[in-house]
């Protein structure tokens, strides 16, 4: 089946053409008629298949007839991420060549002026992430009354990052008689349920079982460590031995691992960038820029790089804490492997993953092959490093939920070496020969010893019980 087959325009066509492809992916090949019949879609399909163009094309043909109006966009997409958005905006640049339709981008971290001005002219494609479209609209700046068709792409991920209460308000906002579109890799039970309420007597669009991964991607998980530089030092290793490594994207599961992690191999010799939530846009494009053109061939990435980016030639995938939801594996694995390309994605699993590991095989529906001894075989770590201070009552302060600013600062430095910290010398005894000497309380009032008996009240008489009282004699 060719492109012409599917009924877009000769614009279209002709764009896609000069993009260097010739025949649709599966997921385009049944979505795209629907779309352009105006049927509501859900659209599920493993990442990297092409579902940006499944719903970009389309928009692009029912587009050519009608105009925008001031403040009142005539399409709206929704993605989780900024990188996403931008991405999909580069979508319509590429496929849109031929037309002369105008696309706005509402994402954080860029000045509310520039996209008001866009929004003012009036838009054909309005591209945002959730809270950005809800602050233009809470300023007066937008009305979403004139969209006629609603794309909530990578729905899963939306669940995930607790934007559903938005999307249910800004659902409310848009016309009742909309086309709507969903498009996601994973579809558990709580994104079916708002999919149902959304949409109105759709299409479902699967092509493959939910959850899946490419068979083009070699998958092996390696025994290591729980400790932090034991975990670096395997990374390194890997990166070292890995055959045919182009570039690779290393995930961690939080940003303060990210920041961590990428100091750390730089200090090695290793070319890498770090991206995660807590940077600003310009940085965050800068290293995705840096990425995609070669010049910096490991990138250390939170979750927000695992869904929906198109760096097409990944060779390699890095999982260097095992995510804690099964489907993110999904999403992080299918970085690589895209579009027919071989693959390799490698899991360090350390002592305490093996429940994430067991969801994980289970709902990809095979057994991931261990790389070397596994982690039953793996011989335990003869580490003296401490993993965690000890406060009072003998609890770690990283699990009795408050923040310690000395912890954080031994992350920030300390735990940036990949040696074992030194033991801190001990605290000084106290000297035998002074016999302890008892603290006053605030009010003067000697604190009496543990062994010593307290009588009634003890030292903590109040005052008013101290003042003499007289009796009258009664008559």
């Amino acid at each position: 089946m060719s492109f012409a087959e599917l009924g877009l325009s000769e614009k279209v066509q002709q764009a896609v053409t000069a993009s260097g492809y010739t025949e649709p992916t599966p997921i385009q090949a049944q979505a795209i008629p629907h779309v352009l019949a105006r049927r509501d879609v859900l659209g599920i399909a493993q990442t990297g298949t092409g579902k940006t163009a499944a719903f970009t094309l389309p928009m692009l043909t029912l587009l050519e007839t009608g105009r925008a109006r001031a403040r009142m966009p005539r399409t709206l997409i929704l993605e989780p991420t900024r990188e996403l958005a931008a991405q999909v905006e580069e979508n319509f640049d590429r496929y849109g060549a031929n037309h002369k339709l105008s696309v706005a981008l509402l994402i954080g971290g860029v000045s509310f002026g520039d996209q008001d001005a866009k929004i003012t002219r009036g838009v054909d494609v309005l591209i945002a992430t959730p809270g950005r479209l809800l602050d233009h609209f809470e300023r007066g700046k937008l009305l979403l009354t004139g969209v006629e068709l609603l794309v909530i792409d990578e729905a899963d991920r939306m669940l995930d990052m607790g934007f559903i209460p938005d999307i249910e308000r800004i659902v409310k906002l848009v016309p009742f008689t909309r086309q709507t579109l969903f498009f996601s890799a994973t579809m558990p039970p709580e994104i079916q349920r708002l999919a149902d309420a959304f949409l109105h007597n759709p299409v479902k669009v699967e092509v493959a079982r939910a959850a899946s991964t490419a068979s083009t991607i070699t998958q092996r998980l390696i025994a290591t460590g729980s400790q932090d530089y034991e975990k670096r030092e395997t990374l390194r290793e890997l990166i070292r031995n890995a055959t045919d490594l182009n570039n690779a994207i290393i995930f961690c599961n939080r940003k303060r691992d990210v920041a961590v992690l990428h100091r750390s191999l730089q200090k090695h010799g290793f070319n890498a960038a770090a991206l995660h939530g807590d940077m600003d846009q310009r940085a965050r494009m800068a290293a995705l820029d840096g990425f995609r053109n070669g010049e910096t061939p490991l990138l250390v990435a939170s979750d927000v790089a695992a869904r929906g980016l198109d760096i097409p030639a990944v060779s390699h995938v890095f999982n260097y804490d095992i995510p804690h939801h099964a489907e993110d594996y999904v999403h992080r694995i299918g970085r690589t492997g895209r579009a027919g390309r071989t693959g390799y994605s490698f899991t360090l699993v350390g002592p305490g993953d093996e429940k994430s590991l067991a969801a994980i095989e289970k709902l990809i529906g095979q057994p991931v092959e261990w790389e070397g001894p596994s982690l039953a075989e793996r011989p335990a770590s003869s580490s003296g490093r401490p993993t965690a201070r000890r406060g009072r009552g003998g609890g770690s302060e990283r699990t009795r939920g408050r923040k310690v600013s000395t912890r954080a600062a031994e992350d920030a430095t300390v735990e940036e070496t990949d040696t074992p910290r030194e033991e801190k010398a001990p605290r000084r005894e106290r000297t035998p020969d002074k016999a302890p000497q008892r603290e006053r309380s605030r009010g003067g009032r000697r604190e009496p010893d543990m062994d010593e008996p307290v009588i009634g009240l003890g030292d903590h008489v109040p005052a008013f019980l101290l003042r003499p009282v007289t009796v009258k004699k009664t008559k």
